[in-house]
C-alpha cells in the first residue's frame, strides 16, 4: 500500500494535508472504507510497489468506451478476455488475476469507487457496466497482495476516484456514432461556491445493435455528488444508477467461426443489471498531525439473466424419430407433419418433434429435448461503514506516518435459477416446452433433473489494520502494516433446507491476519529502488460453497449442489525493481515480482461444457518481469510496456478433461481425466504483452495517436495439462488461441475553444483474432446442423465430437463523435 514519506524538516505550523501533498505525481491512499482511498499527493519514490495512474484527461483522450477498454490500451500486464464478447461484459487480468462479470471466473483483484468495494457479495464478481466512465476522475492501479486492501486482493487492486465540481467545474455535452449502430450521449456539470459547497453530476445512455449477430446492448447511467469543504473538513455525498441490458453471446465453435465471423452457437445470452448506490465519505483536519477519515455506504443490485442454450445430455442420444406411442401423443395434441419413418441427422439437421412428444407423454425430454432455456435472478444488498486516523510523528529521529482503522461490512444475497426445456431453432434461438428441470424428469440412469435452485446467502465481515511508514531519510522509507479480517457466511437452501445430502445449507466462518513490508531507497537523483512482501486473502463466497462437489457439477451461473468445505485463498507476493529518469523527458522501470496462491479456488469444468464445480486447489504461482517506458519529447508523447507472465500450477491434481485429447478416456470422445502436473501454464494467462504508443500534438488545434497491444498465445481452458493436440474425429482444434497484435488510430480537433471533435478506429487492419479459447463437445457439424451420436458407439457408449471454441475479437470498427463545452 503506498503510503507517504514524511520530510525531514516539516514547519511545525504546516497541516497534516499540507505535509501529505509533498512533490510527486502520485495519489496516495488514505485507507478509508474498506478500502484505501485516493486524496492526497506522495512521492513515487517512496514507493515499495511499480503502481500505475491515469487522470480523467487522459482516460478521455484515449477514446475508451469504459474503464475496462482503458486498463487494456494503457496499463501494462493487463490483457482482457472477451468470454462474453459484450464490450462491457469482459474479463479484465492484471498479471494472471482478473476482475470479471462472470460468476464461476476465479476472482483476484478487487475494485473501489470513492472507498466503496464494487467486487458483488455473490461471487465477487465486478460488473464493469455498472461504472460510469465519465464520473471518473482518477485511477490508481496497485500490485500485489496487499492486505490493507482488504479480501480479494490477491493480485492487485484498482482504486476509481471520481470526479467533483472542484476539479471539473463546467458543463459539456459529448455525442458519438460508429460502426454496428452504434450511438451515444454523455452530459456532465459541474460547480462550487463561496460558501464551501460542490456538485457534480453526469449522465450517459449507449446502444448498439453489436458485431455480432443478435447481440445488442442498452446502457443507462447517471451519476452524482454533492459535497461540503472548508480548511479542515470535507463531507461528499455520492448517489449513482444504471439500468442496462447487455446481450453476450460468448464463445462461437472454431468451424462456424470459420464459416462466419458474426455467427452465434445459441442465443439469447441477456443481462440485465440494475444498481443504486449511495457512499458518503468525509475526513477531518482535527490537528496539523492528525486526519480523521471515515465512510458509510449502502449497494443494491438486481440482476436478470436469460440464456438460450443446448442441452449437452442429448448429444448422446436418439433425438430424430419419434416412436409409435411418441407419434400417437403427437396427433392427439393435434400436431402434424411430423415423421413417420426415417428421420435422422442427414434428414433432420434441427429436430424437435421427439422433444414435444416426450413433453407431451412426461416422459424423457431431459434426453430428448436438444435445447435449454436457463433463467437467474439475482439480488445483492451490501452496506457497511470504517473509519480511521492517520498521524504523524517524530521518535527518535525518525519520521512515521501511522495510519489505522476498522471497518464492518454486510451483505445479503439471494440466487434463484429454473431451467426450461426446448428445442433449437435454424437460426440457434431455442424454443421453449412447458418442461422444467424441477426434480419431475428421471434421466436415463434413474437420477432426478432439477436444475432449480433457490439460496439466500449473508455474508459479514469486520476487520481492523494499520500501517506504519517510517522515514529513516529522505532516501530511506521502510512500511510495515498488517490487517485482520474475519468473515462468516451463512447459506441457506430454500428447496432442500436442514442440511444433509443435497442441501445447500451451511455457516462457514473464516479469519486472518495478513502482513506487509516494503522498503524504499532513492541512492542518487532521479534514480530508486524497492522491495516489498505482502500477504493477502479471499474466503469463498456463497455461490462458490454452493458449487463445490465433484458429484454434483454445477451448470452457472445456473445451479448449484451440496457442498464440501472450501478453505480461504492466501497469496503471498515479493516484487523488486528499479526506476528512474532520463533527463526529465522520460520515465523508466523494470521489476519483478512472484505471487504464490495457497489453496486457489478454481473452477473445474466437469464432463460436459458449461458443468463443473469449485474446488482449492493445491498451489498456483504467478511470476513475471515487467519493463516501462514513457515520456514526452515536444509534441510527441510515447510510452512502451513488457510484460513477461508466467503463472502455473504449483501441484499435482486430477481433474476432468473429456474434451482434451491427453485424458484416460477408454476411447477417444469419451469421458476422462488429465492431470495436470507442475508447472503446467494456467489456461488464459498469455507469456508476454507489449504495449506502445505515440501521439502527436499540432498545435493547440489537433491531436493523433496510436496504440499497439499484443498478446501471445494462451492455453484454451480445459487444456489444463496443456496436452491436448488436434486428432481424429473426435478432437479439433489445437486447445490454445493464437497471440495477436491490433492497433488503434485516434485524433482529435479542436474547433473552436468550446467545439471539439474526435474518431477513433478499432482493430485498424481489420486482424480476425481470439483472446480466448475453450475446449469442449460440439452439438453442430461442419454444415452447422445439430448432430447428437455424431459418432459410432463403443461399448455402448457414445463418442463426442470435441472442439475449440473462441472469444472471437471485433472487427474494425470507426466510431466518431463531437464535445462542446459550456
Amino acid at each position: 500500500m503506498a503510503l507517504c514519506q514524511a520530510q525531514a524538516a516539516e514547519p511545525a505550523a504546516a497541516s497534516l494535508d499540507a505535509h501529505l501533498a509533498a512533490s510527486g505525481d502520485l495519489p496516495t491512499v488514505i485507507i478509508t472504507g474498506s478500502m484505501p482511498l485516493p486524496t492526497v499527493e506522495q512521492p513515487r519514490d517512496t514507493l515499495a510497489a511499480p503502481v500505475q495512474t491515469a487522470s480523467a484527461q487522459q482516460i478521455a483522450r484515449s477514446g475508451a468506451l469504459d474503464i475496462s477498454a482503458f486498463l487494456r490500451r494503457n496499463l501494462g500486464s493487463v490483457y482482457v478476455n472477451e468470454v462474453q464478447n459484450n464490450p462491457f461484459q469482459p474479463d479484465v487480468s492484471y498479471r494472471g488475476y482478473t476482475a470479471s462479470p462472470l460468476l464461476g471466473t476465479p476472482q483476484g483483484l478487487s475494485v473501489y469507487l470513492d472507498g466503496m468495494r464494487l467486487n458483488q457479495p455473490f461471487g465477487d464478481v465486478v460488473s464493469w457496466d455498472l461504472i460510469p466512465r465519465m464520473a471518473i476522475g482518477s485511477l490508481t492501479l496497485m500490485p500485489g497482495s496487499n492486505p490493507l486492501f482488504g479480501l480479494n486482493t490477491l493480485g492487485g487492486a484498482l482504486a476509481l476516484q471520481t470526479k467533483d465540481g472542484r476539479s471539473s467545474p463546467g458543463t459539456a455535452i459529448e455525442a458519438r456514432l460508429g460502426s454496428h449502430q452504434r450511438r451515444a450521449v454523455e452530459a456532465e456539470h459541474g460547480g462550487s461556491n463561496a460558501q464551501g459547497w460542490h456538485w457534480y453530476v453526469t449522465g450517459n445512455r449507449f446502444k448498439e445493435e453489436g458485431w455480432r449477430d443478435d447481440s445488442p446492448s442498452d446502457v443507462r447511467q447517471v451519476f452524482g455528488k454533492l459535497g461540503w469543504g472548508d480548511a479542515r473538513t470535507d463531507i461528499a455525498a455520492t448517489v449513482s444508477h444504471a439500468d442496462n441490458a447487455l446481450t453476450g453471446n460468448g464463445l462461437q465453435e472454431q468451424r462456424m467461426l470459420a464459416r462466419d465471423y458474426r455467427s452465434v452457437y445459441t442465443k439469447p445470452d441477456l443481462t440485465e443489471n440494475k444498481s443504486t448506490l449511495l457512499n458518503v465519505t468525509g475526513k477531518h483536519q482535527a490537528s496539523t498531525a492528525l486526519l480523521l477519515s471515515g465512510n458509510v455506504y449502502y449497494r443494491k443490485i438486481d440482476t436478470h439473466t436469460f440464456n438460450g442454450d443446448l442441452n449437452d445430455e442429448s448429444l448422446d442420444q436418439s433425438v430424430y424419430q419419434p416412436g409409435a406411442a411418441e407419434r400417437a401423443a403427437l396427433a392427439a395434441a393435434g400436431y402434424t407433419g411430423f415423421p413417420a419413418s426415417g428421420a435422422n441427422a442427414s434428414n433432420t439437421p434441427f429436430p424437435k418433434w421427439r422433444c414435444i412428444a416426450n413433453v407431451l407423454l412426461n416422459d424423457e425430454p431431459a434426453e430428448k429435448c436438444n435445447g435449454m432455456i436457463n433463467r437467474s435472478h439475482t439480488q445483492q444488498e451490501n452496506y457497511g461503514f470504517s473509519g480511521q486516523f492517520t498521524a504523524l510523528a517524530d521518535v527518535a529521529g525518525v519520521r512515521h506516518t501511522v495510519t489505522a482503522g476498522a471497518a464492518y461490512d454486510v451483505s445479503h444475497a439471494t440466487f434463484r435459477q429454473t431451467s426450461q426445456f426446448g428445442y433449437l431453432n435454424p437460426d440457434r434461438s431455442i424454443t421453449p416446452v412447458n418442461f422444467f428441470a424441477d426434480g419431475t424428469e428421471i434421466d436415463d440412469d434413474g437420477t432426478p433433473v432439477d436444475n432449480r435452485v433457490d439460496l439466500s446467502g449473508r455474508m459479514r465481515t469486520w476487520s481492523v489494520y494499520a500501517s506504519d511508514s517510517m522515514a529513516f531519510t529522505q532516501d530511506l522509507t521502510l512500511t510495515v502494516s498488517g490487517r485482520y479480517n474475519r468473515s462468516t457466511v451463512r447459506n441457506r437452501d430454500a428447496i432442500t433446507p436442514g442440511g444433509g445430502g443435497g442441501s445447500l445449507d451451511g455457516d462457514h466462518r473464516f479469519s486472518r491476519f495478513n502482513p506487509a513490508i516494503g522498503l524504499a531507497y532513492a541512492p542518487a537523483a532521479g534514480v530508486s529502488a524497492y522491495l516489498g512482501y505482502n500477504e493477502g486473502s479471499r474466503t469463498p463466497t456463497a455461490i462458490e460453497l454452493g458449487c463445490a462437489d465433484p458429484e454434483n457439477p454445477c451448470r452457472l451461473p445456473n445451479a448449484m449442489a451440496g457442498d464440501p468445505p472450501l478453505k480461504q485463498v492466501v497469496t503471498k507476493t515479493w516484487e523488486a525493481g528499479v526506476r528512474g529518469t532520463f533527463a526529465s523527458v522520460a520515465r523508466w522501470s523494470a521489476g519483478v515480482f512472484r505471487a504464490e496462491n495457497h489453496d486457489d479456488i478454481l473452477f473445474v469444468a466437469d464432463n460436459q461444457a458449461g458443468f463443473g464445480y469449485f474446488k482449492n486447489f493445491g498451489k498456483t504461482r504467478h511470476q513475471g518481469v515487467e519493463l516501462a517506458l514513457d515520456g514526452k519529447a515536444g509534441a510527441l508523447d510515447f510510452g512502451v510496456n513488457y510484460t513477461w507472465l508466467q503463472a502455473t500450477y504449483q501441484s499435482r491434481e486430477v481433474v476432468n478433461g473429456s474434451a482434451n485429447s491427453s485424458s484416460d478416456a477408454a476411447a477417444p470422445g469419451l469421458e476422462g481425466n488429465i492431470v495436470i502436473m507442475p508447472g503446467n501454464r494456467i489456461p488464459l494467462t498469455p507469456s508476454h504483452i507489449l504495449k506502445a504508443h505515440v501521439d502527436y500534438e499540432g498545435g493547440r488545434d489537433w491531436t493523433v495517436g496510436l496504440a499497439m497491444t499484443a498478446v501471445s498465445s494462451a492455453y484454451a481452458r480445459g487444456n489444463e495439462n496443456n496436452g491436448h493436440q488436434a486428432g481424429g474425429p473426435s478432437y479439433l482444434g489445437p486447445g490454445k488461441s493464437a497471440g495477436y497484435a491490433v492497433v488503434e488510430l485516434n485524433g482529435k480537433y479542436q474547433l473552436t475553444p468550446r467545439l471539439s471533435v474526435f474518431a477513433q478506429v478499432n482493430n485498424l487492419f481489420d486482424r480476425k483474432y481470439a483472446t480466448a479459447a475453450q475446449l469442449g463437445a460440439t452439438g453442430f457439424d461442419a454444415n452447422g446442423n445439430f448432430a447428437a451420436r455424431p459418432l459410432p458407439a463403443v461399448n455402448g457408449d457414445y463418442p463426442m465430437v470435441n472442439a475449440t471454441f473462441y472469444a472471437a475479437g471485433a472487427p474494425r470498427s470507426v466510431n466518431v463523435g463531437v464535445r462542446y463545452a459550456f
